[in-house]
């Protein structure tokens, strides 16, 4: 796209045209959103093109790098071939575009530009499947040539090398595509009420998802919430076609716009020539979880919701690894229990255990331990009353960003490097070998709290509460209540065993980045 002065976009989208409002002007020119959609234009390049490549150039270094650790280990003749070792090199080489292909085939190298946000380690089962269909096809086709003769012990310690270096070469190569200006996605809401302001919210909490907010897109748009005032109002939904070329918008997200629908699906439709993706927040979003699927009905899709309540065979699998989890993690952090409530015990008076009634699966009530990160006798009349605040969704953090009572006066100083690190959560592992609670699953919530809940919130208590979970991962301390709540329920509702093993992934990233837990 050519070259557009920022004058002449306000000039091109002024009122009458469906665009800009003459006093939302200043709002935009001032914004760092429209800065960077400037920067944007200035290369045809997007999100795709930059981290397909970056994942291709990862794989081909992972690869090839485990074949030769590999080799290292095993001796430089443990292919015995007559030309010692070249022609087994030569044949790894040769095989390096099939797993390029078998990559493409499981959608390694598509997530990144189609969803908002996709850590590596969604990618772990398409890695799992690539290294192992690999490994067999390499032992099929040296069989068959007779190029290679490959030992099984050799080609089992290819399959793990691979694996943890194709992991750790994305992460990396993912890692240094959020650093580049072409990672970013110029992003536009169509719908200003509550759904697409909540939308915006979480766009703005996540810088790490590369998402470049223009702004919004109705017809008759809701006053902005709090937070939202850099935001901008584009205008109504007729100039989205001219926005998508102006701003070189890569991304669409359609959130409840108060036209009629068929408006809406035209309005989409236009978008077709453009290389736009288009997200569709779906209506009754409430009910639909992570693990839905989509069924076809002579071509009528149909959104399966699975029975929320874990089965049998699901629940024995979860308990099984929470019982393996914990006693691991006991093991290992044990002399990191002993060091802590040594320091807890020197730092102030009180007992080193915090011990509260808390709900778990089905309601039913149970103590929770943590270690003690206040001074013992806290009254809990004021984190009552600020429960109830945060339930409103269109309430602002505090100064620090988050939604968490600011109580830093009864906290004490080491208790406030346990929140930092949430390690005063480390006891609540005695809590899930009682069978109390699991590895993964909601915030395991006060009796008081559930008097600020909807009538769906409660799908929450249909699985066990969790150490951490998908709020605790996603966003801890920048959602408000309602939206962990809210967030707990997609859990209850999505649960999977894969789920489970992403977010305990997931977790101690989050952890190490300190950020603050509720």
């Amino acid at each position: 796209m050519a070259e557009i002065e920022v004058e002449s976009v306000f000039e091109r989208t002024r009122v009458g045209q469906g665009g800009l409002l003459a006093n939302e002007v200043g709002v935009v020119a001032e914004g760092r959103a429209l800065e960077l959609a400037q920067w944007k234009r200035r290369s045809p390049r997007r999100r795709g093109w930059l981290v397909r490549r970056m994942l291709v150039l990862a794989d081909v270094a992972a690869l090839v790098a485990a074949f030769g650790l590999v080799e290292l280990a095993f001796g430089a003749q443990a292919y015995r071939t007559d030309t010692k070792g070249l022609t087994a090199y030569l044949f790894v080489l040769a095989t390096l575009p099939g797993w390029i292909v078998i990559a493409k085939l499981y959608r390694l190298y598509d997530q990144d530009e189609e969803r908002t946000h996709h850590p590596t380690t969604d990618d772990f089962s398409g890695v799992f499947h690539l290294v192992t269909v690999g490994v067999w096809l390499i032992f099929a086709g040296a069989w068959l040539t007779g190029v290679a003769h490959p030992s099984l012990t050799k080609l089992t310690v290819f399959w793990v090398v691979a694996i943890c270096l194709l992991t750790a070469a994305r992460t990396g190569a993912r890692a240094w595509c959020r650093r580049r200006i072409t990672y970013l996605q110029n992003t536009v809401i169509v719908g200003a009420g509550d759904v697409g302001q909540r939308v915006a919210r979480k766009f703005l909490r996540h810088p790490e998802y590369g998402i470049n907010l223009i702004g919004f897109v109705d017809s008759a748009p809701r006053p902005r919430q709090e937070g939202l005032d850099n935001v901008a109002l584009l205008g109504s939904t007729k100039a989205l076609p001219e926005l998508v070329r102006l701003f070189d918008v890569e991304r669409v997200v359609v959130a409840f716009s108060n036209d009629p629908a068929e408006e809406t699906l035209a309005l989409v439709r236009s978008l077709n020539d453009t290389e736009v993706q288009v997200d569709v927040v779906p209506r009754l979003f409430e009910l639909v979880s992570p693990s839905v699927k989509i069924d076809t009905l002579e071509g009528l899709p149909l959104v399966e919701l699975p029975p929320p309540r874990l089965a049998r065979s699901s629940f024995a699998i979860k308990r099984a690894l929470d019982i393996v989890g914990a006693v691991v993690g006991l093991v290992l952090t044990a002399p990191l229990f002993a060091y802590i409530a040594f320091r807890i015990r020197r730092d102030s008076a009180g007992p080193v255990f915090f011990r509260q009634t808390r709900l778990g699966l089905n309601k039913r009530e149970f103590t929770a331990l943590k270690f003690r990160t206040m001074r013992d006798g806290v009254d809990t009349a004021e984190h009552r009353a600020y429960i109830a605040s945060i339930m409103n969704q269109d309430i602002a953090p505090n100064r620090n960003g988050l939604y968490k009572l600011d109580n830093a006066g009864a906290i004490t100083p080491f208790g406030r490097w346990l929140r930092k690190t949430s390690l005063d959560e480390l006891p609540q592992l005695i809590n899930v070998l009682r069978g109390d609670m699991s590895l993964v699953g909601p915030r395991p919530c006060l009796t008081y709290e559930t008097e600020n809940f909807e009538p769906h919130h409660f799908d929450r208590f249909l699985v066990p509460a969790g150490i951490t979970g998908l709020w605790q991962v996603t966003a801890r301390g920048q959602a408000t209540f309602r939206e962990a709540l809210d967030m707990d329920v997609a859990y209850a509702r999505g649960w999977s065993l894969g789920l489970d093993l992403r977010l305990l992934c997931r977790t101690p990233l989050q952890t190490l980045g300190g950020k603050a837990t509720a």
